[in-house]
């Protein structure tokens, strides 16, 4: 039998260049589509951030030879809205009370790298979607309805990246009017498997309906959101307990469930699921941070 490189050479003899050149580039793509596990298991953030650009930028350029590799689509989607939240989003967050200035700057960036990823997730949606992005805005649910599993981690990293943007725009109104498409997206990915990647669809309903508790949303749909992550990650990220703290109990000037959620986040064991042990470390250290806001945050 022919290794797979005796097998590469023998295609360039009988292949036109540019089919070796594609079939090279889908091939390196798919590696590269899969080597998520890799990052996510890592025990370093810092190494992760210096890491990340490269990483993406050679996705990008893939992309550029294969643009419809499903693969690289939802790879990019990925890769931009995990880095523009973990580290320039979040590096916003902590920079504020000293650097306005660059602080602001970081929301720009960030928001930009959502809208990237924004655009890969729907690129990817729509190899097998045809015009996705026309039908989200007459009418979302209908057009996601021949969405399928195989659909289902672009349907949750586009959705994330949406969010994201809106979250981080809340001036742009025309940005901000594609909110129902975020949701039925994230929805959609929610009756599609409730538990993929551990319960974190649950996540986006806990910051959707807990964050606008004013203007539609519901605590009590965000509380369930929250139960059902908690079951479905059995404990094990602390994500779920951050993102209520921060959303819900600081709205609803709940001191002492924030000070239990933030702790019971800190206690999740990093090492416990390798595949999560760059998330928790991320998400602990902005339970972290957010227990040093605690005065700023509560009026008690």
């Amino acid at each position: 039998m022919k290794t797979p490189r005796a097998a590469v050479a023998l295609l360039a003899l009988v292949l036109p260049a540019c089919a070796v050149k594609k079939l090279a580039v889908n091939s390196l793509g798919n590696a590269l589509a899969e080597s998520g596990g890799t990052y996510a298991s890592d025990d370093d953030p810092d190494l992760i951030a210096d890491a990340t650009p490269f990483a993406l930028k050679t996705i990008e350029s893939l992309l550029a030879a294969s643009p419809r590799h499903r693969g690289l689509l939802l790879a990019a989607a990925r890769g931009f809205t995990q880095y523009g939240y973990a580290f320039v989003e979040q590096e916003a967050d902590f920079a504020e009370e000293q650097d306005l200035a660059r602080a602001t700057h970081l929301r720009d960036r960030a928001r930009r790298l959502y809208l990237r990823a924004l655009d890969y997730g729907l690129r990817g949606l729509e190899v097998d979607l045809p015009e996705l992005r026309t039908r989200l805005r007459q009418d979302p649910e209908a057009a996601l309805a021949r969405a399928t599993r195989k659909q289902l981690p672009l349907l949750y990293w586009t959705a994330n990246a949406w969010g994201a943007a809106i979250s981080i725009s809340k001036s742009d109104s025309e940005l901000t009017a594609d909110q129902r498409s975020a949701e039925a997206l994230m929805r959609r990915a929610l009756a599609l498997d409730e538990a993929y990647e551990w319960g974190s669809i649950h996540d986006f309903f806990i910051t959707y309906e807990g964050g606008r508790s004013s203007v539609g949303g519901s605590i009590a749909e965000a509380r369930k959101h929250l139960d059902r992550a908690l079951a479905l990650s059995k404990g094990c990220r602390a994500a779920p307990f951050v993102a209520f703290a921060e959303t819900v109990d600081v709205t609803q000037q709940d001191g002492e469930e924030f000070d239990k959620l933030l702790h019971q986040a800190l206690d999740v064991d990093p090492d416990k699921v390798p595949e999560l042990r760059l998330s928790n470390l991320i998400y602990q250290r902005r339970a972290r941070w957010l227990l040093t806001r605690r005065a700023d945050l509560f009026v008690e």
